[in-house]
């Protein structure tokens, strides 16, 4: 069967639904519209409502989810979310209203904006956040933009350059540069931690701030956080925090503790939201008290009589970053995380994720190298090193030989500091039964590569379709269903 075939299935004078004819008096279509602007005839497949709903089905059958199974995305978080969560975020009150309501008739959902923020800004150990930016990129955009403006509110002109580490989120150069900032590398050491001495060398008086992720994106704490923090403050600078990896932390550590005066969270990573497809998501950021005024307008208030209101009062406002106030419902599948956990659970759910990594880390330790021979956060970063050395199997071979097994492979070539990066995340919501499988799987994939290191090279041989050029599928992206 060809592959044109799988997808043509359309029949001349097939429909799914038929319309009685309207018994409305008035104009007709053609005189609302006028014959010019209809046509008779479209290039539209025609098909039975069965065939729609079985082609739709059979496609979904081929998607992986996390749902249906392991999902150890490392950096991206791709972790179970309680559907409980998502029956809150269907209730009417939420998922019917409108933004431009008058505030008096949405007062409920300003609570739970009004909550959730500060819920956030507790959890970070700051004093004020916003629910705004769409995702973690926007937020970290923001939380530059907010920098940029509290330096030169000061006449602090000469800030011009943000020093971020070698390890970092490829979008954390991207935000600072689109905000107008020169971007400096500083490296890291053999430990896998910021080399302290090259900050110490890179901090002059044209640091504006340093944006660090902590835990890295090693999957290691950065024990000299506080002395970082010291050092940037001292040099006039701000410590930036990528939150990206807070389901590591919470209820542990808060990064406004560390000395950070900004962060984000990715609600749709560590807050129970769906995550991936291109969102919907949210980068919730968080202050210290200095760089508060600089929040996006509107800012949430409550009046003394207990209302909410828009707050747009502040001058130095970075202004509005996103139409009406975000990605609502997100917010308030958080908010049901939050209050569903309390502060002992959320503690719970990091010290789980901290547990099944390091386990994953101790059962893999002796078939694949480690990227650093120490515990790990909430995520363990191997490399294929050794695999493509000795017997010329990459990361990607055996993240494509996964595939095969039933699993999503894990993040790879990610720090770019790892040669053969594989980054695996269990996160807290996964089964010891689970992670025993996916580790017996690896182990098995190790074993091949050593004596049929093929059967891996010309991976995935049980999917609905084989290894693709994913460069080529990006760059000359084409989704027709007919030429």
């Amino acid at each position: 069967m060809s592959e044109l075939s799988i997808f043509e299935k359309s029949a001349t004078g097939r429909i799914a639904a038929s319309l009685p004819e309207c018994d409305v008096p008035g104009p007709s279509v053609e005189e609302l519209l006028g014959n010019n602007r209809l046509r008779s005839e479209l290039p539209l497949p025609e098909l039975s409502e069965l065939d729609v709903v079985r082609h739709f089905t059979r496609l979904s059958h081929m998607n992986y989810s996390v749902d249906e199974g392991f999902y150890p995305l490392g950096s991206c978080t791709m972790k179970y979310n309680p559907k409980s969560n998502e029956m809150v975020a269907r209730m009417p009150g939420f998922s019917r209203i409108h933004p431009l309501q008058p505030v008096e008739t949405v007062q409920g959902a300003l609570a739970v904006i009004f909550s959730l923020q500060e819920m956030l800004a507790e959890i970070a150990g700051m004093s004020a956040a916003t629910i705004q930016p769409a995702a973690g990129a926007h937020g970290e955009l923001l939380s530059m933009m907010m920098i940029h403006k509290y330096h030169r509110s000061r006449g602090d002109d000469k800030r011009d350059t943000v020093l971020i580490p070698d390890a970092a989120h490829g979008t954390n150069p991207a935000s600072a540069a689109r905000c107008g900032f020169k971007v400096r590398t500083v490296p890291t050491g053999p430990d896998g931690l910021t080399d302290i001495d090259a900050l110490k060398e890179a901090l002059d008086d044209s640091t504006a701030a340093f944006m660090l992720t902590n835990p890295n994106t090693a999957g290691l704490f950065e024990t000299g956080i506080q002395r970082i923090s010291e050092m940037v403050h001292s040099a006039g600078g701000m410590a930036y925090c990528d939150g990206a990896n807070m389901n590591a932390l919470l209820g542990i550590a808060r990064p406004g503790d560390m000395g950070f005066d900004i962060m984000h969270f990715n609600l749709h990573k560590t807050f129970s939201t769906p995550h991936g497809g291109g969102g919907p998501g949210c980068g919730a950021i968080a202050v210290k008290k200095a760089l508060e005024p600089f929040l996006p307008h509107p800012v949430i208030k409550r009046d003394n009589n207990g209302d909410f209101r828009y707050d747009n009062s502040s001058v130095q406002s970075v202004g509005k970053i996103h139409s009406y106030y975000g990605a609502f419902l997100v917010g308030v599948r958080a908010y049901a995380y939050i209050r569903s956990l309390g502060p002992t659970g959320l503690r719970k759910v990091s010290e789980t994720a901290v547990l099944n990594a390091n386990y994953i880390r101790a059962r893999l330790q002796g078939s694949y190298d480690l990227a650093s021979n120490r515990l790990c956060m909430h995520e363990v970063v191997l490399t294929a090193a050794r695999q493509k050395t000795e017997n010329g199997v990459k990361a990607l071979d055996i993240c494509k030989r996964l595939m095969d097994y039933g699993y999503h492979p894990p993040t790879n070539y990610f720090p770019l500091i790892v040669p053969e990066a594989l980054m695996i995340e269990p996160t807290e919501t996964e089964s010891k039964e689970t992670l025993d499988a996916f580790c017996d799987a690896m182990i098995k994939i190790a074993e091949e590569a050593c004596t049929n290191p093929e059967l891996l090279r010309s991976a995935p041989h049980h999917t609905p379709v084989f290894r693709l050029d994913e460069t080529a599928a990006v760059k000359q992206l084409d989704i027709n269903w007919k030429d």
